[in-house]
């Protein structure tokens, strides 16, 4: 089988490649390249964490809105004020 000039030249550049290259080639990681991909997959997760979370509360919120009783509006109305000047005009 005879290869094209511009695939013979492919060839032989792959053929060349220094052996520092093929260290970082994907099937063999460095310590450093894997501490970054596991850091990135820790910040990953904990982004979808703290999401998670507030789209929570929020809910969690409108929820406790839409659903409230008569007994909530007026659940203040019977205590004792501590604060006198309170519509006195001071």
């Amino acid at each position: 089988m005879k290869l094209s000039k511009r695939t013979r030249k492919f060839v032989h550049q792959v053929e060349s490649i220094p052996s520092y290259v093929e260290e970082m080639l994907p099937g063999h990681a460095s310590s450093l390249q894997r501490f970054v991909n596991a850091a990135g997959w820790v910040t990953a997760g904990l982004g979808a964490v703290a999401l998670g979370l507030i789209v929570g509360r929020e809910l969690r919120l409108r929820y406790k809105f839409n659903h409230q009783t008569p007994y909530d509006f007026y659940s203040h109305a019977g205590d004792k004020m501590q604060d006198v000047e309170f519509g006195v005009g001071v």
